[in-house]
């Protein structure tokens, strides 16, 4: 690979990273703050928020090969 496609990659990788850790930002907020609408699915929504957290959290940290 050539060093612009590494920019590319990497720059995709961090903006789907910083999408994601704000998507899972909101949707933890949301479903923390909705606990009576949402009953028995709270443990379901927060946890896939968690989850989506971490994925985002580890595209920002992760440096593609070189």
């Amino acid at each position: 690979m050539s060093e612009g496609d590494t920019f590319w990659i990497s720059l995709s990788e961090k903006s789907l990273g910083l999408l994601l850790t704000i998507i899972s930002a909101l949707l933890l907020y949301f479903t923390i703050s909705s606990t009576t609408a949402l009953a028995g699915f709270t443990v379901l929504f927060g946890f896939l928020s968690i989850v989506l957290l971490a994925i985002g959290l580890f595209l920002l940290l992760v440096k593609p090969p070189e």
